[in-house]
């Protein structure tokens, strides 16, 4: 029998080797999407981006439904189930020759990441102390930056053959993801509450701070669903090689592994959470403005790195920010909700970006989409400003390293 502290740390191990898989899964995919229907089949930008930003909404908008189910039913089931779900939308995306078999993968693919994204996150709140949160979200952005690289190498060097091998590559890594959870995923019941599923939704509903939170980080998910689209177009633009691509992987993965933990580490000691989400979305705003203007392949790896830095220095802050507002009663009703910004910044971000490309285009006004960015950046960090000048979050941060919370 573990202890509570070998439990943890078994746990904490076991969540690492998972990300490992999801992430690889995912980056062999998804960011070259645009560039295969767009780039290379010629679809509209817009058509791709609705399809993006479906998988999105779905997969973010049905997370309270899904994260209250897990709150029941526990962890595993939803896990394993979302993986091979995920696994059959990437099998039907490898013959998608038609917007609708494109749109019923993303679908697919949605159904699955809604049923294992809430629980996993949940587990995570469960599994680390409050107090360590922080640097244990900067080792998972570590190890998503180095998984990224492997997973978009992979995709790049597969996608000069075939489309098919790409999907069908995802669709396996997704698959032994899901083998390894049914195998090894202890039965985690993620909440110690006995509510019904309405009680644990009711509970995040009646939570104001974090329901504003949550919508407030839309504009910020708008911005962050560029990497995905609008940036892996503009390299394409910019180099006119496809293998050109994978160096956004390789910059963030370099600087997530010379950057992470020292600014991690040291921004704790001396900056509040909310001045380091801050400060880090007024770098990615910094880094976006310009991006349409750029012709020198040099320059807009300069600033792709900029919002990769943005990234760092706000994504542990975000994560901890929200966690410290969950319920340990509803844990994953709370995940699950707290992904309807995602879903509403992603649907926004691909299908109004992909928009705004295609008009740009048209009207050799290749800046457009970048302004607008610019503009819901600077919208967000005032939500932000005037959120975080009402409410600390770092008295509850200060009260909960002295709570004890239950395995």
């Amino acid at each position: 029998m573990y202890t509570i502290s070998q439990a943890r740390r078994l746990g904490k191990y076991f969540l690492i080797i998972d990300n490992m898989f999801v992430v690889i899964g995912f980056y062999v995919v998804f960011p070259l999407i645009s560039i295969y229907f767009v780039e290379q089949l010629g679809w509209g930008a817009f058509l791709v981006g609705f399809a993006l930003g479906l998988r999105q909404f779905i997969q973010q908008g049905l997370g309270i439904f899904s994260g209250a189910f897990a709150d029941k039913l526990g962890a595993k089931p939803m896990i394993v189930s979302g993986l091979f779900m995920r696994t059959l939308g990437f099998i039907i995306m490898s013959i998608a020759n038609t917007p609708i078999l494109l749109c019923l993968s993303c679908v697919l693919s949605a159904l699955g990441g809604t049923l294992f994204d809430p629980p996993r996150t949940a587990l995570v709140i469960k599994l680390v102390r409050p107090w360590e949160l922080g640097r244990f979200y900067s080792v998972l952005m570590l190890e998503d930056s180095m998984c990224a690289i492997i997973g978009i190498v992979l995709g790049t060097w597969l996608l000069q053959y075939n489309f098919k091998l790409v999907c069908f590559t995802g669709a396996i890594v997704f698959f032994i993801a899901g083998v390894f959870n049914a195998w090894r995923l202890p039965a985690y019941k993620i909440s110690s509450s006995h509510d019904s599923l309405l009680e644990g939704i009711k509970k995040v509903l009646n939570n104001q701070r974090f329901i504003i939170y949550v919508f407030t980080l839309t504009g910020y998910y708008i911005l962050s669903a560029q990497v995905m689209l609008m940036l892996p177009i503009r390299i394409h633009e910019v180099s006119g090689q496809l293998s050109y691509i994978k160096w956004m992987y390789i910059i963030e993965a370099i600087l997530s592994l010379l950057l992470i933990v020292p600014i991690t580490w040291w921004s704790e000691k001396y900056f509040k959470l909310e001045t380091r989400l801050m400060v880090g979305l007024i770098t990615i705003i910094i880094s976006l403005f310009p991006i349409g203007l750029v012709k020198n392949l040099h320059t807009l790896l300069i600033l792709i790195s900029m919002f990769y830095i943005g990234s760092i220095i706000a994504e542990p802050a975000r994560e901890t920010l929200g966690a410290l507002l969950t319920d340990y009663k509803a844990r994953s009703s709370y995940i699950g909700f707290s992904k309807l910004s995602l879903a509403l910044g992603g649907t926004v971000g691909y299908s109004g970006s992909g928009w705004l490309y295609d008009i740009g285009k048209e009207q050799n006004f290749t800046q457009l989409p970048w302004i607008v960015l610019s503009i819901i950046g600077l919208i967000t960090l005032l939500g932000l400003y005037f959120q975080f000048k009402y409410y600390s979050f770092q008295s509850s941060l200060n009260n909960k390293n002295n709570k004890k919370r239950k395995l």
